[in-house]
């Protein structure tokens, strides 16, 4: 099922690589930068897997417009700046920031993100109604979500069927960037309805950040 097209315009993408070794460390690092930055509600933030010798995750954020990019451009700098920050590279456009160790998943992450062909994102518009059990034609329409799909529905088990489809949502979505659009993956879940494929492991990152 498809959601109505989404006109987002022209975005400016951050990279930022601090060596997260896991997705929850990166999923950290996005709803933190998010708040510091003080970044826009449109903000899309994802993670990135960084092959080679060091396997790590590294993150991105598309901003609204160049304005904004350069706004949070700056306050990363400062930020990064900071001795009691990690070593951490950065990248937007052709300006880049820290060690070049870091600087080169940077750059993977924002030029992932601004093709939108790879890229989970964590922080998207709409993110934050999607908590519960909703119905697919909220999840669609109210969030940035594009598609969905569903794997591994067994017959006679829970369908695509309709706007009125239910989704459980547990609090933790992470679409994924497809061919240009978010696709959120689907899978049957206990009482005959379909729940996220991503399961928050061990509880979903934002709660944690909540309270920290």
């Amino acid at each position: 099922m498809t959601a109505p097209r989404h006109t987002s315009g022209v975005r400016t993408v951050i990279g930022v690589d601090a060596g997260c070794a896991g997705l929850r460390d990166a999923d950290h690092l996005v709803h933190r930068l998010v708040e510091v930055l003080d970044l826009p509600a449109d903000t899309v933030g994802c993670t990135h897997l960084v092959r080679g010798a060091r396997p790590h995750t590294a993150v991105s954020f598309a901003l609204p417009d160049a304005d904004a990019a350069e706004s949070a451009w700056e306050r990363l700098v400062v930020l990064l700046a900071d001795p009691g920050e990690p070593p951490t590279g950065a990248v937007l456009g052709e300006r880049e920031f820290g060690p070049a160790e870091w600087v080169d998943g940077a750059t993977l992450a924002a030029a992932e993100h601004a093709g939108r062909n790879a890229g989970r994102a964590v922080v998207f518009p709409g993110v934050d109604v999607l908590n519960g059990t909703i119905t697919l034609e909220r999840l669609l329409v109210d969030s940035a979500v594009d598609r969905v799909s569903l794997l591994g529905s067994p017959a006679g088990g829970p369908e695509l069927s309709g706007a009125d489809t239910l989704v459980m949502t547990r609090g933790h979505v992470r679409p994924t960037w497809q061919a240009g659009d978010l696709l959120l993956p689907l899978v049957p879940a206990a009482g005959g309805v379909l729940a996220p494929f991503e399961v928050p492991n061990p509880t979903p990152c934002c709660a944690d950040h909540d309270h920290a």
